[in-house]
């Protein structure tokens, strides 16, 4: 069977988090802090993917790890995502712990076989015998008109399918110490960056995407939500981009009187439900904002976790999804879909008059 994931339960019985101190860092930098510790650490841990040696990766993730480990550890591969992938699965399965990028995650098609049949379903397969210690990370998200095939978020595919831990850092903390836990398991963890919260000079600014990070390692739980901002009104459940932005609309409700709680993630897999439910058991109202497809998706898990538990708890229900249509190249269109500030508003103002 499956290692048994870190339940929230025991993820809140953990040491606590340290304090971030007032060292700065973008997403991105504190990624590839957590993977250079990490593979200094342990031998066993190497990189691997398209352009992540000498470009450093498109989106920064793996930015300086050639030129502090060389290429024996640090491996630029041929655009085959089925090979370098099935390499990588390979590799844990003979004791390694590789990191594996996939340059996008709306790649996933071509390499779903070794994904899915190979590398969350090896320790089940084998009894419990052979484990997967790998890390696959993988840019979400839109907002930048990069069309249909390079926006989507899927975090909500992975999630349905069993046998891997699917994390989403939204902060550079969290991208850290993330990182450093998913490294460390000895089960395949899925780890989705959104390209939004990376904190890289050439995209949209986001002015929480640079933050403290501590220098010394360290683990966020997989499985543990963050209240990031309580409040007594409304409960905001949200990930990645749409923590800013759901943080964002709680600051501009406040001079409306409009007290609203965000719920981070963190993980999508395991689900943090008590944290989840206990925010709306004081607040009665949920809006769910999550940039991936709202129909079968981690939305409605959302909303379910909380009515199977106490149906009574739940007064109003929003979800401020992507529609079910393919993410837009064009800019208006493309904006139209998001789950922009003013979309997450007007469904907390919803939720209110009722």
């Amino acid at each position: 069977m499956t290692a048994t994931p870190t339940t929230p339960a025991a993820a809140h019985e953990l040491p606590q988090e340290p304090d971030p101190g007032t060292r700065r860092l973008s997403t991105a930098k504190a990624m590839v802090e957590g993977i250079s510790q990490q593979m200094s650490a342990d031998d066993s841990v190497f990189v691997m993917g398209e352009d992540v040696g000498g470009y450093g990766g498109i989106f920064s993730s793996t930015t300086g790890l050639l030129d502090e480990f060389g290429p024996n550890r640090v491996l630029d591969t041929p655009i085959s995502e089925t090979a370098f992938i099935g390499l990588g699965i390979g590799a844990a399965v003979e004791g390694m712990r590789p990191i594996v990028e996939l340059m996008f995650v709306d790649f996933f098609g071509v390499c779903m076989d070794q994904i899915y049949n190979h590398m969350a379903k090896i320790h089940f397969e084998s009894g419990g015998n052979v484990r997967v210690p790998m890390v696959l990370m993988s840019a979400v998200g839109g907002g930048y008109s990069d069309g249909a095939q390079h926006s989507q978020c899927l975090w909500g595919t992975f999630a349905h399918l069993p046998g891997m831990k699917v994390v989403v850092p939204s902060t550079p903390y969290d991208a850290k110490g993330l990182m450093t836990a998913a490294i460390r398991s000895d089960d395949p963890v899925i780890y989705l960056f959104h390209k939004g919260v990376m904190g890289l000079p050439w995209m949209k600014k986001n002015r929480r995407s640079i933050a403290a990070v501590p220098e010394q390692p360290y683990e966020v739980p997989i499985g543990s939500a963050n209240v990031c901002r309580e409040g007594s009104d409304v409960t905001v459940v949200t990930l990645s981009l749409g923590v800013h932005h759901s943080l964002d609309v709680a600051d501009k409700l406040v001079d409306d009187g409009i007290d609203v709680e965000v719920v981070d993630l963190r993980s999508v897999v395991p689900l943090d439900r008590e944290t989840i439910s206990a925010s709306v058991a004081k607040t009665g109202r949920l809006v769910v904002v999550d940039e991936d497809y709202q129909s079968f998706g981690l939305s409605g898990e959302v909303i379910a976790s909380v009515v199977e538990r106490d149906p009574g708890a739940l007064h109003a229900v929003e979800r401020v999804c992507v529609p079910d249509v393919p993410i837009p190249y064009a800019r208006d269109l493309e904006y139209a879909v998001l789950p922009t500030p003013a979309r997450i508003e007007d469904a907390v103002r919803s939720v209110m008059r009722r």
